[in-house]
């Protein structure tokens, strides 16, 4: 009957932080700083880590693949809130909603596998040095980033197709600034329940899962570590684990805030706030994080920068 009731959606109209009128101005404008300095950051990174020879490794190639999805991340979301913020008629069609869904999850899932893997990279440096050069081998690296990215293609292909073929018939009026699944999900008519027990079994799958590999990887680290006989090993042994671990707990914190929670536990505002911390403060964040936090990255830059300068 709810079905027969129904209209079909064309359309949604994403709400953004309407409730809130009065700071409006101020969240464009932090909108577009976040835009920004996330681009540069990311992009940054990137042309740093191709140009310097002395970061072709393992741990940089992963975080080479972290800023690209940071960027696609940012640009993905990020544009249309704007347009959005800054327009009467906060529309999005029914395709660009999913479109833009599956580019969230994609990226969201392989920040996850990523993070993983740099825990695991570092494992291996840290607790198994000799073995480094072997076990995480340059075409092994692409094989783990590929299986990653496929893994990340596909579970997003689930959850875009389950979560469009419901019908929407409550409202068309998403209370959010971007096309994310629990939002969407409160505006059907259909039987949700599948969608709901897939949203939290990935997010165990991906946040808990992934955290176990990470967990698992820093007590291996932690106990290596403090057998190191050097204090300066030691210090640069932290040093190196430091800025992914900021990284890690400012993701998957803000994101187990909205997909481990039920949805009575905390409200749409609160959901908002989480996603804006991990869809788009944390894709500005990375960048900064790993290049104040690193002294690679520091030195790498000093010395790009010292080659522009005698190019001159």
């Amino acid at each position: 009957m709810a079905r027969e009731n129904s209209t079909v959606v064309f359309e949604f109209i994403l709400q953004g932080f309407s409730d809130h009128p009065e700071l409006q101005t101020a969240i464009v404008g932090v909108f577009l700083v976040i835009y920004i300095i996330t681009l540069m950051g990311n992009l940054g990174m990137i042309l740093l880590i191709t140009a310097d020879s002395r970061l072709h490794t393992p741990m940089y190639f992963f975080l080479s693949q972290l800023s690209c999805i940071d960027f696609c991340h940012s640009s993905n979301i990020i544009p249309k809130a704007l347009e959005n913020f800054l327009w009467d008629r906060k529309v999005i069609s029914f395709t660009e909603c999913f479109v833009q869904m599956y580019i969230f999850i994609v990226c969201s899932s392989s920040e996850c596998f990523f993070l993983s893997l740099m825990a695991y990279d570092r494992y291996v440096a840290i607790c198994n040095p000799l073995l480094y050069t072997v076990v995480m081998s340059f075409t092994r690296c692409l094989m783990l980033a590929a299986v990653m990215y496929t893994a990340a293609f596909l579970n997003s292909m689930l959850h875009t197709t389950w979560t469009s073929s419901l019908s929407f018939c409550h409202s068309n009026v998403i209370d959010h600034f971007f096309c994310e699944i629990p939002s969407l999900l409160k505006l059907s008519c259909s039987n949700i329940h599948k969608n709901e027990v897939l949203l939290f079994s990935s997010a165990v799958v991906h946040i808990v899962g992934s955290n176990l590999i990470i967990i698992g990887s820093y007590a291996y680290i932690l106990s290596t570590i403090l057998r190191m006989r050097s204090a300066e090993s030691k210090r640069k042994a932290f040093s190196t684990c430091a800025s992914h671990l900021t990284a890690v707990i400012v993701f998957y914190g803000t994101g187990a805030c909205t997909y481990l929670q039920s949805r009575t536990e905390n409200s749409q505002e609160q959901d908002k706030m989480a996603s804006m911390f991990y869809a788009v403060v944390t894709p500005m964040l990375n960048p900064v994080i790993y290049s104040l936090r690193n002294k690679e990255v520091k030195d790498a830059m000093r010395r790009v920068m010292g080659r522009k300068k005698v190019v001159k």
